[in-house]
């Protein structure tokens, strides 16, 4: 498995929101500078992000975008989710797909061990954790308040 363009794209969006005082909205156009994105496919990628109610997006001169809750509350698999759909690392995982072979299928057994685990590292850390570890270098839990 390997996330998208456009879910790179996403992730880098939120950390730039995350560092700014929650409710702060910033011009995509600044996202886009600094976060060298094309500027149109940014926008794409916004309007996923605030259909998921990550992000809210104003219009206007003083338009922008900014966090629909704050950093603590979002995670690195919501942001995934909300780009690529529901984590499945093979079609027997997807969901709502049943194989029949799932009560007897040891491969299904490990893929669906790895799943979770995979989920549970993407949910480990919020982005306000990430931002702390980006400033102090070191666990966000242990940072100066």
């Amino acid at each position: 498995m390997q996330i998208t363009r456009q879910t790179e794209y996403a992730v880098h969006t939120l950390l730039e929101l995350a560092r700014l005082p929650f409710g702060e909205i910033l011009p995509a156009r600044v996202i886009s500078e600094r976060q060298e994105i094309p500027e149109d496919f940014l926008k794409k990628t916004i309007q996923l992000l605030a259909r998921a109610g990550l992000v809210h997006t104003q219009r206007g001169v003083q338009g922008g975008v900014r966090l629909a809750r704050p950093s603590s509350e979002i995670r690195l698999g919501d942001v995934i989710a909300a780009i690529e759909g529901p984590l499945a690392i093979n079609v027997c995982l997807a969901y709502g797909n049943e194989c029949p072979n799932k009560g007897t299928c040891h491969i299904h057994r490990i893929l669906t061990s790895a799943q979770q685990a995979l989920v549970a590292e993407l949910n480990s850390k919020t982005f306000a954790e990430i931002v702390a570890l980006e400033r102090f270098g070191h666990d966000a839990q242990s940072a100066p308040a």
